[in-house]
């Protein structure tokens, strides 16, 4: 007898006289290598007792989704299946939700990652962290979460992909406090990327990235991981407390010397003093940016004098505090950023004697003005004289040449009444002015 044979018998022995009160239908199926593929074919065995569960099948990356051979040799497909399935395909898995399965032996046609794990899940939950408190506000916190099957955490690639995870801060509405007229605000989601805060990449672990910057106050977190499969929902109230270290910068009573400072303060009844260090970036004109520590605290209270500054511009100061709660809990804080100008000091005025001098050379100026003035008017007024001048004299000449031409026709008429008649005969009814000779006659 060949070894395939051996093994396929003994697998026939164990399904066919297992007790059925040992059965556990709920436990994960075999792992299907692809060595075993030719001969279990990706089988796996579904029992009677089953009322509903959860298929998660890895597959390699890129390829198709599965496709589900039932044991009545049925098939369903991811867009194709009856309605009391749900189906979510992702790049390199599936999830299959059933309710009441078909008892029996099941297969699957797809490509299956070697060495992954058919899982029959009967139950999906989430795990998550809860918020430590005292939690205080900007405060960076990393958390986790974890989908659960069977009470067992999920992994594998992809899985990030297909499930989304969502954190909402709901107000209590409690009256006098910050959030008292805050409503229900999405504050972060959880992720297992392995960028920001998260570790490793599909590990199971989803790690959160909540915004902090809120107003303070009695708040309800709200989780929820869902998709086209299920929806799970995790509440916790917490109170979201003020930042116990502040740092606030100094006004400047001379800002034209370029030193500015910057107070801290701490509150020893919440953090330690000698476990709390600031870290703050100063930024400014030029491509200015120079970190600057402060590390070793003697006072709660505590002036930092930041270096001179002498670009003129605006700069502003982005701060980090780090420090250890009195119950042990390390926590690093977003302090609110600051912001100064270093303003460009005027010019200084001019003295007296400058004054005097200004004030003498525009006169000299205006003096000048005037007598350029004055002669422009002088010569105007004078040529235009001579020009109404020569345009009378030239009229006038014409006016007597006009007269005396009149005075030496009417004599001549006078002189010779017979040239005067024919000169009347022939007279158009009307005289030209241009026909009239204008001739002085000779003079004898």
């Amino acid at each position: 007898m060949t070894a395939s044979r051996l093994r396929r018998l003994i697998i026939i022995c164990l399904l066919l006289f297992s007790p059925i009160g040992t059965w556990q239908p709920f436990v994960h199926a075999e792992t299907i290598k692809a060595s075993q593929a030719a001969e279990l074919k990706n089988r796996f065995r579904i029992d009677y007792m089953v009322d509903k569960l959860t298929l998660v099948i890895q597959r390699n990356y890129g390829s198709a989704p599965v496709v589900v051979v039932l044991p009545d040799g049925s098939k369903w497909y991811s867009n194709r299946h009856p309605q009391t399935v749900k189906w979510v395909d992702g790049l390199a898995a599936d999830m299959i939700y059933i309710e009441k399965p078909m008892p029996g032996p099941w297969q699957l046609l797809g490509d299956i990652t070697e060495g992954s794990t058919i899982q029959k899940i009967s139950e999906l939950d989430i795990d998550v962290e809860p918020f430590p408190q005292p939690l205080f506000q900007g405060e960076r916190l990393k958390v986790t979460a974890r989908l659960l099957g069977d009470n067992l955490t999920m992994r594998m690639p992809g899985l990030d992909f297909m499930v989304e995870w969502t954190a909402k801060f709901s107000s209590q509405h409690i009256i006098g406090e910050d959030n008292f007229v805050t409503g229900t605000i999405i504050v972060g989601a959880y992720k297992d990327n392995g960028e920001d805060l998260d570790e490793v990449p599909d590990d199971g672990v989803f790690t959160g990235a909540q915004n902090l910057d809120q107003p303070t106050g009695h708040y309800t977190l709200n989780v929820t991981a869902r998709n086209n499969l299920f929806e799970r929902e995790y509440v916790m109230p917490f109170v979201l407390s003020e930042q116990p270290i502040t740092a606030e910068m100094v006004p400047n009573n001379d800002p034209l010397k370029g030193i500015w400072q910057i107070q801290t303060s701490i509150d020893d009844t919440q953090v330690l003093l000698d476990q709390t260090h600031f870290l703050f970036e100063l930024v400014g004109p030029a491509g200015l940016q120079m970190p600057i520590t402060l590390q070793d605290l003697t006072s709660v209270d505590q002036i930092l004098y930041l270096p001179k500054v002498s670009d003129f511009g605006s700069y502003r100061v982005k701060g980090t505090a780090v420090s250890t709660t009195i119950d042990g809990r390390e926590i690093v804080l977003n302090l609110p950023e600051m912001f100064f100008n270093l303003i460009e000091p005027p010019t200084p005025g001019p003295t007296a004697e400058e004054l005097a001098l200004q004030a003498a050379e525009q006169a000299k100026v205006e003096e000048q003005k005037a007598k350029d003035d004055a002669i422009f008017w002088i010569v105007t007024v004078n040529v235009t004289l001579l020009l109404l001048g020569i345009v009378g004299l030239v009229v006038w000449r014409k006016r007597q040449t006009l007269a005396k031409a009149m005075a030496a026709a009417e004599k001549r008429l006078k002189e010779n009444p017979a040239v005067e008649e024919s000169a009347t005969e022939q007279q158009p009814e009307s005289i030209d002015l241009d026909d009239i000779d204008l001739t002085m006659p000779d003079e004898k």
